[in-house]
């Protein structure tokens, strides 16, 4: 994931690595970022600017190591000093990187990180029947494959993530459509249409996305409706 507030800088990046064949989600902001990061996630890594709103950088990474989540954290900033270097490393980053910064020097940090011995497979995301594997995408109901768009399944993992808790319009945003111009009544569309497909692949018993109003959306299963 991209942690980036400037949309220049966020859509250059992006583009970028998804050229090099990397899935990436974007959030502009540390709440968002957050929101994002909830326990079970199913992230590979963290690029993560320092200079936020809401919640800045250094803040972002102290709550991800606190709470014990491991996933590797590459700051890129303008702070170049010393002491911004060592504090991001003591707060546990795992790699600091200066803007500005060449591209193939970015990639190669990313890839020695992904490669690091000992990065397990996130745990399997559920809901009664409804399963998925985050470091996949796939989808099950009773151990059978739905067919999802990717933007389907980037809006259930987030809504998976957050049991118990509505998911904001604006966090949806990010999550699905990242740095993309998109108009936030696209995710009104994209969760009618997950909605759908809920009912109709998941029958009577199956699971339902729950609208809060003011608050977003939540994913039920029928017999919590």
């Amino acid at each position: 994931m991209l942690v980036e507030d400037t949309p220049d800088i966020a859509v250059w990046l992006a583009t970028a690595l998804r050229q090099a064949g990397l899935e990436v989600t974007h959030a502009a902001d540390g709440r968002l970022a957050l929101e994002a990061l909830a326990p079970g996630h199913g992230l590979d890594l963290v690029l993560l600017d320092l200079q936020l709103p809401e919640v800045d950088g250094l803040g972002v990474l102290e709550a991800l190591r606190r709470r014990g989540d491991e996933v590797p954290v590459l700051v890129l900033t303008a702070r170049a000093s010393v002491p911004d270097r060592v504090l991001g490393l003591q707060l546990g980053a795992d790699d600091y990187l200066s803007k500005p910064f060449e591209l193939a020097e970015l990639e190669a940090r990313i890839q020695a990180l992904l490669r690091r011995p000992g990065r397990m497979k996130s745990p399997l995301l559920r809901l009664g029947a409804l399963e998925m594997a985050p470091d996949t995408g796939e989808v099950l109901w009773q151990g059978q494959a739905l067919a999802l768009t990717p933007r389907e399944v980037a809006a259930l993992q987030a809504l998976l993530m957050s049991p118990q808790r509505p998911v904001s319009k604006d966090a949806l945003h990010e999550r699905v459509f990242g740095a993309e111009a998109a108009e936030r009544e696209a995710v009104e569309v994209l969760i009618h249409r997950l909605r759908k497909k809920l009912e109709t692949l998941t029958g009577a018993q199956g699971v339902r996305i729950a609208t809060f109003r003011g608050m977003g959306y939540m994913l039920t299963a029928t017999t919590d409706v």
